[in-house]
């Protein structure tokens, strides 16, 4: 009785365990890619931006017809582009209840500065963006993988465009930018607690 007890258990805790991952469609994390629950393998190229407002009209415009033949050479290409950067919204909501509710005035005029020094770091944050080319992979099985791979980044880089296949921790940043806005860790770990366990 016990031991299907215990069996009960672990298939219970294995499908919590499994509930967030199926939510965010993510099975796991490989050297290239993230493989999804539908079969399908994002590959994700990471873009260096280019300041446009510093461009004349004519090379926007040469720098737009340049993606627009990326786009119509790879079918399954798509574009992502993550706000890396914090969000100080909350804060900010908090330090102007606090505001209105505080009576003394020394005390307010320091939940201004401090709101004052939240806007000036978020404005100096506003161009942190990172664009991303994700290619999502079917049915392309080993070797003609990394080939056809190489050859969409090929065809990036004779466009114009500096681009970098994205590896493991490089997809763990892109999650956890893209789902909880962290752009702080500089290491992620792929269980909770990983780094306090000690190895036999």
């Amino acid at each position: 009785m016990i031991k299907k007890e215990k069996r009960r258990g672990g298939a219970k805790a294995a499908r919590c365990a499994a509930s967030t991952r199926r939510l965010m469609n993510t099975r796991e994390i490989t050297d290239y890619c993230l493989a999804t629950y539908d079969g399908d393998e994002l590959v994700y190229f990471k873009v260096r931006p280019t300041n446009l407002s510093v461009l004349s009209d004519s090379n926007v415009a040469a720098r737009i017809y340049s993606l627009m033949n990326v786009l119509k050479g790879v079918a399954e290409i798509e574009i992502l582009c993550l706000n890396s950067r914090e969000n100080f919204e909350e804060n900010k909501r908090f330090l102007r209840k606090r505001m209105e509710e505080e009576k003394n005035p020394v005390i307010r005029r320091l939940l201004e500065k401090d709101q004052n020094f939240l806007d000036r770091i978020q404005i100096q944050m506003a161009t942190a963006r990172e664009f991303l080319i994700v290619v999502r992979l079917r049915n392309e099985k080993g070797k003609e993988v990394f080939s056809y791979l190489d050859r969409i980044e090929k065809s990036l880089k004779e466009q114009g465009f500096e681009v970098k296949r994205a590896g493991t921790e490089d997809i763990k940043r892109i999650l956890a930018v893209y789902y909880e806005q962290n752009v702080t860790s500089e290491k992620f770990e792929d269980f909770d607690g990983q780094r306090w366990m000690i190895p036999d």
